[in-house]
């Protein structure tokens, strides 16, 4: 044997990275249209501080997500076999998805 590292099967992802990459645009993309449309429902009934605040907020995390989306667009773009999402920035994408959904509910409500 030779005292190199085992080399496993190589993996041929094919069209998978640029599949997710796209879906990553989607997404992006929907949460942009979400975040304008829950702008527009805060600032349509006329001013107040909740909506304003409810507004600042769900911009806020949007930027949060955009920020998280594109970083997982460069890193699938940049290599030829992506690593694999960190946990940790999984949970944060999850979390703030959940936080811009609850927002955005708060808004119609």
């Amino acid at each position: 044997m030779s005292g190199g590292p085992a080399a496993g099967p190589v993996r041929d992802p094919g069209l998978q990275p640029e599949r997710t990459r796209l879906a990553w645009r989607r997404t992006t993309l929907a949460a942009t249209v979400a975040a304008v449309l829950a702008a527009k429902s805060a600032l349509h009934g006329g001013f107040s501080a909740g909506g304003a605040v409810l507004c600042a907020l769900c911009c806020a995390l949007w930027l949060a997500f955009l920020a998280l989306a594109h970083r997982r667009i460069r890193l699938l773009a940049a290599f030829s076999e992506p690593r694999a999402l960190a946990p940790r920035h999984a949970t944060a994408t999850v979390l703030v998805t959940v936080a811009l959904a609850v927002c955005g509910a708060g808004l119609l409500l």
